[in-house]
């Protein structure tokens, strides 16, 4: 019994740890470089919608 509550609080807190990971990606911003390269493709793009 005592095996099955560690194995559970185990997996808890690994649970806990990869939503924290996530969340932190979530909210990073995104690199300016990355913005300016979307803001290309759209440019290349905008003549081929007419």
């Amino acid at each position: 019994m005592n095996r099955e509550r560690d194995q559970s609080h185990l997996e808890q807190q690994i649970d806990e740890n990869l939503r924290k990971v996530y969340q932190r990606t979530v909210e990073e911003e995104v690199p300016d470089r990355l913005l300016s390269l979307l803001k290309q493709l759209k440019e290349q793009d905008a003549p081929n919608e007419r």
